[in-house]
């Protein structure tokens, strides 16, 4: 997807950054506050397979949604929609992340 594209689309909401991070489509951040309007739209989340190597393939899904379709015609929609998906990122910043627990180191 061409990036100056993209930066047009999101105008109306603020100036963008475009950074390639997922399978050529625009995703939006989500959580229990947006993900319902998300799946109204039949969008689905951004996955990957991992442990291939392993042969123990599992799925993962990321929270952010595919961008609906109709939204790259409606740029006053697309800006709501982002915004509320920034919003969304805002908040995630202010959560500390949990630390996974380290297993205790066996002396020798």
């Amino acid at each position: 997807m061409d990036p100056e594209f993209i930066r047009d689309l999101f105008a109306q909401f603020h100036p963008v950054t475009v950074k390639r991070m997922f399978d050529g489509a625009i995703h939006l951040k989500v959580d229990e506050t947006n993900i319902a309007d998300f799946e109204r739209e039949g969008s689905r989340p951004f996955s990957y397979t991992r442990g291939k190597s392993s042969g123990r393939p599992t799925r993962h899904a990321l929270p952010y949604w595919r961008l609906p379709e109709r939204l790259y015609d409606d740029p006053d929609e697309l800006a709501v929609w982002a915004g509320r998906a920034f919003a969304i990122a805002e908040r995630k910043k202010l959560v500390p992340r949990a630390r996974a627990k380290r297993k205790p180191r066996l002396s020798k």
